[in-house]
């Protein structure tokens, strides 16, 4: 005796009511930012920035330029930001994969035992358990099974689901390009940055040998003068003792060269690669017109800002994804082949099957985990939400600094050129006095540590100034162009 299971069609329909009802609870939500930007930088209404020069035209220094393209090409973070790139396009093409239909070629073989007292024992009854039924085959139990054909899954995207799955990584493809050309722009201002330190230290270094000759000369004529009971031991000592002083600051500068060309040779991809530089930072010209524009084009400009609202897009993408797990998926399985339990048939025409199972699934009791990742969704929507208006905030900072510090920095070497001319005055007139015995040696030593030190500083402003020109170049957004 056959017993048949009938499911009410209503009983399907009340299940998928149910879940909807229960992802009316969660509304869609798009998570996006108020923040609105100030109009001008300190009232400076012109809309024509730096940001778009490209690298080429910013920097006139023909070495500085061949290190950037050197690195370009060999720095492993640029390396390492290309596979971010191509992971990222890996996976949009992954998750674009999955609103199409799967097919796969499936060969099965298989053998099964119907038990006498199972369903299909007892569905098969005359084939399988009675051998003697005339005109019949006789079946062996157990039962061979063999399928070669096609078979296909594809899950139909009623709620968006898988729209928004695809929408969210290709955001983040897009994001990953931003952060290549984020890589492209920092790596550009570190070795500018590195490239005018070594300069301004091949200046510290000069000045520091002509303070060498400079000081030897004087500790000669101090020697001298004692000799002849003008000068005493202890003058004969300090002025020894600012020598030796001066002569250990040149081992410090080398030490620093060393290490400024060393970090050139690491962002540039090189062991033993030789700097080649022939221009003095005194020399060295700045851009033309340091203008950063508005404010409104770091949106389009600053790689690190398009970034994170990219992020914020493919995270506003998952909440939206994550909330239509809640609501019922529709999956086809279509099938096409040939299907016997004797191998010697199995291409027969008459052995030939097709057929389509569609399958409804709703969630019911494992909402809470369903719940779960929706709330981590949402809550790293408001981290990605907040981290793109710190960014914003952050390279607004930056050109803000970049700005006061190239003013700041101009004013202040301009009063430093006019201090070192002032204190060289100064050592000479302290080397006459001192020759008539009108001023103290310690005097002709004061003025001389005053003057190795407002040189040195001079040459350390100078290179701040550039420092400042190559941060506002990058907060503005420019270098990967």
């Amino acid at each position: 005796m056959r017993t048949y299971k009938t499911v009410h069609p209503y009983t399907l329909l009340l299940a998928i009511l149910m879940a909807v009802a229960g992802c009316k609870n969660y509304k869609a939500i798009t998570i996006k930012s108020d923040m609105t930007l100030p109009q001008t930088y300190a009232g400076k209404t012109d809309t024509i920035g730096i940001a778009k020069l490209p690298i080429k035209q910013f920097f006139d220094d023909i070495y500085l330029v061949k290190l950037i393209d050197t690195a370009l090409k060999a720095n492993p973070d640029i390396q390492s930001a290309l596979q971010r790139v191509e992971v990222a396009a890996a996976n949009f093409k992954y998750n674009k994969s999955w609103l199409t239909p799967s097919v796969e070629f499936n060969a099965t073989a298989g053998l099964e035992r119907y038990g006498n007292y199972t369903m299909n024992g007892v569905g098969n009854y005359d084939t399988n358990l009675s051998s003697n039924i005339k005109g019949q085959q006789h079946i062996p139990n157990p039962t061979p099974d063999y399928f070669v054909g096609l078979k296909s899954s594809w899950e139909v995207d009623l709620w968006g689901k898988l729209i928004n799955q695809k929408k969210s990584a290709y955001s983040r493809f897009l994001a990953s390009r931003s952060g290549y050309q984020l890589v492209v722009t920092s790596l550009t201002a570190q070795i500018a940055i590195a490239y005018y330190q070594l300069l301004a230290l091949d200046v510290e270094q000069d000045i520091i040998e002509k303070n060498i000759i400079l000081q030897k000369n004087a500790l000669d004529i101090i020697e001298i003068q004692k000799l002849g009971g003008r000068a005493t031991e202890l003058a004969v000592q300090q002025f020894n003792a600012q020598l030796l002083r001066t002569q250990g600051l040149k081992y410090s500068i080398d030490q620093q060269i060393a290490e400024a060309e060393n970090q050139i040779r690491f962002l540039t991809g090189d062991f033993t690669k030789t700097i080649n530089r022939d221009t003095s930072i005194y020399s060295l010209k700045l851009p033309g017109a340091l203008k950063a524009g508005i404010p409104s084009q770091l949106l389009l400009n600053r790689p690190d800002i398009h970034q994170a609202e990219l992020e914020l897009v493919a995270m506003n993408a998952d909440i939206k994804s994550a909330r239509a797990a809640f609501l019922p998926s529709l999956t086809l399985s279509p099938y096409v082949g040939y299907n016997s339990f004797n191998a010697s048939v199995l291409f027969n025409p008459v052995s030939a099957v097709y057929g389509l199972i569609g399958g409804v699934t709703a969630p019911i009791f494992n909402r809470a985990r369903i719940k779960a990742n929706y709330n981590r969704t949402l809550a790293e929507g408001k981290q990605a939400l907040y981290n793109y208006q710190k960014t914003i905030l952050n390279g607004y900072q930056e050109v803000m600094n970049g700005l006061t510090g190239i003013e700041n920095y101009n004013n202040f070497y301009q009063l430093k050129l006019r201090e070192v001319q002032a204190l060289k005055n100064a050592v000479n007139v302290s080397n006459d006095l001192f020759l008539v015995g009108r001023a103290t040696y310690l005097e002709v030593i004061t003025a001389q540590r005053n003057v190795l030190d407002a040189e040195l500083e001079l040459a350390n402003t100078k290179k701040n100034i550039f420092m400042n020109a190559v941060n506002l170049y990058r907060s503005l957004g420019g270098g990967w162009q």
